[in-house]
């Protein structure tokens, strides 16, 4: 199996989204645009990126939303040395159609006293709907591993919270340990390095907005 030695996992650019929640009102999610300052944020992650990755070959997989294709054209990775893939497992999560800013803000309230793992917007996902998706991805992703000639790099341009679920399900948290933790902000990355033992480490941890406070011993 060609495990690949970095699995780098990136948060799109600032959206139009991010700075106004009111265009959820006029605009589906999945159609927002990169603004200036989000481009500015994704060209600064693709230099390091490139840096990083040399002249190595990269396997790419990008969510199907406008933002994070937007963010993944920013990095100018040679197109010679990667292959992309749009991974619709990967997209944000699911609150509905058309989204009413006042019902949202109200969503967002009972989801911070409920729990953001469990608690489902009405219409939408909870974030357990999208830990299953992303977990069907990163079966296909070790299958993928099987090819002799498969890159030494995955790049995952995703969503803050496909992220962090992408991480609890790699490294078996909890569900106390996933409610812990903050987003990366916009532009931000995370990196699975294998080591010498072939197991994966995070280069660097999640913020935590509080300490985990689990039911059990699991914790």
């Amino acid at each position: 199996m060609a495990r690949p030695r970095r699995i780098v996992l990136v948060r799109h650019g600032e959206s139009t989204g991010n700075v106004d929640d009111s265009v959820y009102e006029r605009e589906p999610d999945h159609a927002l645009a990169l603004t200036e300052r989000g481009l500015r944020q994704a060209e600064e992650t693709g230099k390091r990126l490139r840096e990083l990755f040399g002249r190595e070959r990269v396997s790419v997989y990008v969510s199907p939303y406008r933002r994070t294709h937007e963010t993944l054209q920013a990095f100018h990775l040679d197109p010679e040395l990667i292959r992309v893939r749009e991974e619709p497992r990967l997209r944000e999560q699911d609150w509905g159609n058309w989204q009413d800013r006042d019902d949202v803000r109200l969503q967002k309230a009972y989801r911070d006293a409920y729990g953001h793992f469990f608690y489902r917007f009405a219409q939408g996902e909870s974030g357990a709907d999208v830990y299953d998706r992303v977990g069907g991805f990163l079966e296909s992703l070790f299958r993928s591993f099987e090819a002799p000639d498969h890159p030494p790099n995955v790049l995952l341009v995703t969503h803050g919270l496909a992220m962090r679920l992408f991480c609890m399900r790699w490294f078996h948290w909890t569900v106390a340990e996933f409610e812990s933790l903050r987003n990366p902000e916009n532009g931000d990355m995370r990196m699975l390095v294998l080591g010498e033992d072939g197991k994966y480490t995070l280069d660097r941890p999640f913020e935590r907005w509080r300490d985990p406070e689990p039911y059990g011993i699991t914790g």
